[in-house]
């Protein structure tokens, strides 16, 4: 394993095994934003950083068959598989880490909450873009949620950076097209609120 996915499965591992998974700061009982930008897609789905979350609970229950959760932690991917019991078997677990990992297909849709804003150097965004570009199929699309610009500097201990819509679609812009964004307000557990950007952005065509 690469040294910087070593330390980061490290981390995660840790804060996983250490709090409740409705304690940490990015819980949510309901993904609502998330499952409202993936109904208008359609055909496979990957969930980058998907931690713990119940999206994965709720996509299944709204029909979706082809879904991947991408997440540097085991343990929160343990937390997820135990969870769905028995549907964990229509799941597709993967434990790496997203800048190094090299599946052998495409996706229609590549969600990622919280993943991208934690790449604060520059070297890591270009990675990362790159990958999507590779990934994501084309016509296919990047549902994307970060830090929004009056956002949080840091998150359970890790610096992020923070965007608006045009920033993202700016860093993107070379192989996606913008189609919708939108702020929203999350509240932790504790009561807190954090500013989220999201955007939807397609793929182009390669050579477009």
């Amino acid at each position: 394993m690469h040294p910087r996915t070593d330390e980061a499965a490290r981390h995660w591992d840790d804060v996983y095994r250490v709090k409740a998974t409705d304690q940490v700061s990015w819980f949510q009982r309901d993904p609502e934003v998330s499952l409202r930008l993936l109904s208008t897609t359609a055909g496979s789905v990957v969930d980058i950083g998907a931690g713990a979350s119940t999206l994965a609970d709720r996509l299944l229950g709204a029909g979706r068959t082809d879904l991947t959760l991408l997440d540097v932690s085991s343990a929160a991917l343990e937390v997820t598989r135990a969870r769905l019991g028995p549907a964990a078997k229509d799941v597709t677990f993967v434990t790496a880490d997203v800048l190094t990992w090299e599946p052998a297909s495409t996706f229609d849709c590549w969600h990622d909450r919280a993943v991208f804003h934690f790449l604060v150097d520059a070297d890591d965004r270009a990675a990362y873009v790159s990958h999507t570009a590779r990934l994501v199929a084309p016509g296919g699309t990047l549902v994307l949620g970060t830090f929004a610009a009056d956002g949080p500097t840091s998150c359970s201990g890790l610096p992020t950076d923070r965007y608006d819509a045009a920033e993202l679609a700016s860093v993107f812009a070379n192989h996606f097209i913008l189609l919708h964004s939108e702020n929203e307000v999350h509240r932790t557990p504790s009561g807190a609120q954090q500013h989220f950007t999201w955007v939807v952005l397609t793929r182009l065509a390669p050579g477009y």
